[in-house]
């Protein structure tokens, strides 16, 4: 009884202390060393990627450049980031060890990545035949040549002109004829066509010569 007692706490002993020993090898995250990482992501043309995508493999984060292509990321020595952004290659960056600053900035240049296809040629018909065929054949649709000599019609020049308000210069024409014609016929009364003889005349002559014509 008492040797199973003595083995007991024997193991029970040996299991702690390798306990201990395992965690003293095994640093904890919050011991590890971090680094601040600061850099910008450009093409092999020299032009700014924004919004490319930094991935750390390790701690399984990640951030977005912003417009500029520029990025912040705290990492940790040794960590491995993967640069991607749709059309250009991945790329890779193991972050290196610092110096007491625990700061880093780096400058990350993506390859161009391009996929070449065979050239396809899409038609809307199912050979070269049918579509000449078509091309021949087709229809000119003269409905907006028939609305445009409409619109450019006596009748419908003289609605749009009734609807259409005067603008400054107009306005300012308008005025000045009235003002004009007030200086003119200062301190008289303004002759009335309906009592001139000349104007009748004229109207007269109009009408026999065809100029003016009476609606019945």
């Amino acid at each position: 009884m008492k040797l199973s007692r003595v083995l007991f706490i024997f193991l029970f002993v040996l299991s702690f202390q390798l306990d201990l020993s395992a965690q003293s090898t095994v640093p904890e995250k919050d011991t590890l060393k971090y680094v601040q990482l600061t850099g910008v992501v450009v093409s092999d043309s020299m032009k700014r990627l924004p919004y490319t995508a930094v991935f750390d493999t390790q701690t399984k984060r990640g951030v977005i450049c912003d417009y500029f292509g520029y990025f912040a990321f705290v990492v940790h020595p040794g960590d491995t980031l993967q640069f991607s952004f749709i059309g250009f290659k991945p790329k890779y960056y193991i972050v290196p060890e610092t110096d007491s600053t625990n700061s880093l900035s780096i400058v990350t240049m993506l390859e161009s990545d391009s996929l070449m296809s065979n050239v396809v040629e899409v038609y809307p018909w199912p050979s070269k035949d049918q579509f000449a065929d078509a091309f021949v054949n087709l229809e000119i649709d003269n409905d907006a040549i028939k609305r445009a000599k409409a619109r450019l019609s006596p009748q419908e020049m003289a609605f749009v002109y009734s609807n259409i308000g005067s603008d400054a210069s107009l306005a300012y024409k308008y005025q000045s004829y009235q003002t004009l014609n007030q200086v003119y016929y200062k301190n008289q009364s303004q002759p009335n066509n309906l009592l001139n003889p000349y104007a009748w005349n004229k109207f007269l002559k109009s009408i026999n010569n065809g100029d003016l014509k009476i609606m019945h």
